[in-house]
């Protein structure tokens, strides 16, 4: 993106390294750090002792947070078309009206004209369309 273009996620003109980064969801997180923390009750005979306070909290955070509680479920949700943000975005908040999700990530409804479209998956959706991916997501998340 030259220097001149101004940023706007809800038309997805981002930097391209951000277009060129992953975005995880909090469950994604959750599943990465209590991984890491199953290693760390293997290593010692007191974990607690081994992880930060900044390790503990975000633990406990992006548990509480995570929409979905299975690597099946994530798998289910990473299937839609959308760019990795927007991912994310629906994945974490998981609106319940298209208002919402409109609201929530503007670049799902407004017609993509930019270099993102050469980086992401993400496409511009039709009222309808958004409103079965929040229904099929909201029985992922159901489910799971």
């Amino acid at each position: 993106m030259s220097a001149e273009e101004e940023e706007n996620a809800a038309e997805l003109k981002i930097p391209d390294e951000f277009l060129k980064a992953k975005c995880l969801m909090n469950c994604e997180v959750s599943l990465i750090l209590e991984h890491k923390y199953e290693q760390l009750q293997q290593m010692a005979d007191d974990p607690m002792n081994q992880m930060s306070q900044v390790f503990e909290k975000s633990l406990q955070y992006v548990k509480r947070f995570s929409r979905y509680k299975n690597p099946d479920a994530v798998r289910q949700v990473r299937e839609y078309q959308l760019a990795e943000f927007e991912l994310c975005v629906l994945g974490n908040l998981c609106p319940e009206t298209v208002e919402e999700a409109i609201a929530m990530v503007p670049s799902i409804k407004v017609p993509i004209i930019s270099i993102a479209a050469l980086y992401t998956r993400g496409r511009a959706h039709d009222d309808e369309a958004i409103e079965k991916m929040l229904n099929d997501l909201s029985l992922i998340k159901k489910f799971e």
